[in-house]
């Protein structure tokens, strides 16, 4: 189905141009994280503070691309009739008038100025990461035309930017106290979200946000889109990368008495090189993880890579770092990693930590979110063991779980010019907690001292300064981010 762009709102929205007070020229919004006591987050380690990402995502996709294509492109009359058939049915015969439409079409652009902080920057909650305003007079109406379709397509990829950055923050943690490699946490977390969102272009924009902070991905849309939206290029850097991994049906074509055989085949003839991750739990995993290792124990040592062991049921927290209340001994009680190292053994890290031999590995990807993440991390430091023995896939437990008020995002209106004067305008429910309270008047966010700071109530002259940067105007996209360039900004925030 092709888009719309004047059908992207909100029925309310239709007649709010008539609702402004007569004489209004001006409407000047902002988009805001408001709160985080929703996020899935581990508290004591979150600061906070979202990832601004997905911006240009929207300006290419909709305000370039399908409000030209799909409206200014397209001959007046037709989007006219379409347009006002759909209100009509809707709201009514003749419910909204259509010449401010016919007149934006005359136009032949979107006359609006969208101000940002960078992609890859770090905002504070509470403090604004765009702001929105219109160019010309007559088109006051469009600024929060498009609050919608703003809100719609923003809060996701932030939501999942910021996620992802809570999990590089945690695996460095561990990284730097278990004396794991960094390199290695570049695909520590493995985006296993594809099958679990809402559509294609959720997996895909989720995805992207997840690769603004790691290499390994599952989701190969999310890769597709890094390039057509933020000048990636596979040829040229490392956008997201994965191996060979079977799935369930592979495991249980070969039938349950010929697991060992088909755990020989993979490993010898498929692929006697390099990386490859078998899915270990068809049946019996225990016996997968003390039996058939020890039975392939040479083999896999004499490969040329590494075989990862993936569980993919159970308990993660106990399945990969044991349960304590499991009978002593045993491999439940002893966890997927140590009963590893029984059979394949390992080094020692700069601090200590035991670390299994390069041959075999073990990842984890079902249900994993940070808080369980963090619980294996800690289970393992304590028996002795690197943060670098595990790889998390990380899927729509952790990716699709999420709304847009996991951070509070809102695109309010703060201020206006109405017969020549410009007026401050803000909202402070009594019967909300704060939340929802908003800022007054032009905004201007510095950096102060490392972090964003809102200043509100500004001149003109104020509100032009500061660190949000013009970043679109008059349908031309003024400033471009690239994948490399947001990675390197959030790199700095580690």
């Amino acid at each position: 189905m092709k888009n719309n762009p004047l059908t992207a709102i909100d029925f309310y929205k239709a007649d709010h141009r008539r609702q402004y007070p007569e004489g209004t020229t001006e409407v000047y919004a902002n988009f805001t994280p408001r709160a985080s006591h929703l996020a899935r987050v581990i508290d004591e380690h979150f600061d906070n503070k979202i990832v601004v990402f997905g911006l240009q995502y929207f300006i290419k996709d909709f305000l370039q691309e399908t409000w030209v294509k799909e409206f200014f492109e397209q001959p007046k009359e037709k989007v006219i009739k379409a347009y006002q058939r759909r209100i009509d049915t809707a709201l009514g015969p003749n419910a909204i008038d259509v010449t401010h439409i016919e007149k934006l079409h005359d136009l032949g652009y979107l006359p609006i100025k969208i101000k940002a902080l960078p992609e890859g920057k770090r905002c504070p909650i509470g403090v604004p990461c765009i702001t929105i305003v219109n160019t010309l007079p007559d088109f006051f109406w469009l600024t929060n035309y498009l609050e919608s379709v703003i809100s719609a397509y923003l809060w996701k990829p932030i939501t999942s930017a910021t996620t992802a950055f809570e999990y590089k923050k945690l695996l460095k943690q561990y990284a730097a106290k278990t004396g794991t490699d960094k390199g290695f946490i570049q695909f520590q977390a493995h985006d296993f979200s594809f099958r679990g969102m809402s559509g294609l272009e959720d997996a895909a924009l989720s995805g992207a946000g997840h690769l603004t902070s790691f290499w390994g991905t599952d989701t190969v849309a999310a890769i597709d889109f890094t390039e057509h939206y933020y000048g990636a290029n596979a040829d040229q850097e490392m956008i997201g990368g994965s191996v060979p991994a079977t799935e369930h049906s592979v495991m249980c074509m070969g039938m349950q008495d010929g697991e060992l055989g088909t755990f020989q085949r993979l490993i010898n003839e498929v692929y006697p090189h390099g990386i490859v991750s078998i899915v270990s739990d068809t049946w019996d995993f225990w016996k997968v993880i003390t039996e058939y290792t020890v039975i392939l124990k040479a083999q896999i040592l004499a490969r040329d890579g590494k075989v990862v062991i993936r569980p993919d049921s159970g308990d993660p927290v106990k399945i990969v770092a044991g349960d304590p209340d499991a009978a002593e001994g045993t491999p439940e009680y002893k966890g997927a990693i140590e009963c590893l190292w029984e059979v394949f053994g390992g080094t020692r890290t700069a601090t200590g930590h035991k670390l299994l031999d390069p041959h075999i590995g073990l990842i984890y990807g079902d249900s994993i979110t940070l808080e369980r993440a963090e619980q294996i991390l800690q289970q393992l430091e304590t028996k002795g063991f690197a943060s670098g023995n595990v790889v998390f896939g990380v899927g729509s437990f952790t990716y699709q779980y999420v709304t847009r008020d996991t951070f509070g995002f809102a695109m309010k209106a703060t201020s206006g010019v109405v017969n020549g004067e410009r007026r401050d305008i803000f909202k402070d429910p009594k019967t909300d907690n704060g939340t929802k309270k908003s800022a007054k008047g032009l905004l201007r966010v510095e950096n102060e001292q490392g972090t964003y700071v809102l200043h509100d109530q500004q001149t003109e002259e104020q509100e032009a300064q500061g660190s949000l940067e013009t970043v679109y105007k008059d349908g031309r996209l003024i400033k471009e981010f690239n994948l490399k360039t947001i990675r390197e900004n959030l790199a700095k925030e580690l």
